[in-house]
């Protein structure tokens, strides 16, 4: 009797440090600052890089964005940045050096642009 109670309480255990694992994960899915104004710093078209004169992301503090006119919000997961309005979501990827890059296929082929987070501007000494 007694090695079942053991059992059951090494169970019970168990479960409980999973779920601990679990919500732990779930608290920390928007802890990265994002937020900031990213520039077009390289556009690649079918491989090809192009010069980028694209239109800024901006990422505000409130969990929206802008770019050349589409308004939503997005949401970080993992290495993910998830852009999302009534009708649209869309994934981007966040590479190193305050980088996100955005792919999709548009009508020149598969298009890659990388937006990068400048961090000081020149004349400005607070950061974005």
């Amino acid at each position: 009797m007694s090695l079942l109670r053991v059992a059951a309480c090494l169970c019970r255990g168990l479960i409980l440090a999973f779920l601990c694992l679990v919500l732990n994960a779930a608290l920390h899915a928007q802890t990265v600052n994002l937020s900031g104004r990213y520039q077009c710093s390289e556009a690649k078209v079918r491989g090809k890089v192009i010069p980028c004169t694209a239109a800024p992301l901006i990422l505000k503090k409130d969990g929206r964005f802008e770019l050349r006119g589409w308004e939503g919000s997005y949401l970080v997961n993992g290495q993910w940045v998830e852009l999302t309005d009534s009708l649209i979501k869309a994934r981007a990827k966040i590479a190193p050096g305050h980088k996100i890059v955005i792919r999709y296929f548009g009508k020149h082929g598969m298009v890659e642009m990388t937006y990068e987070r400048r961090l000081a501007e020149l004349g400005k000494t607070a950061l974005s």
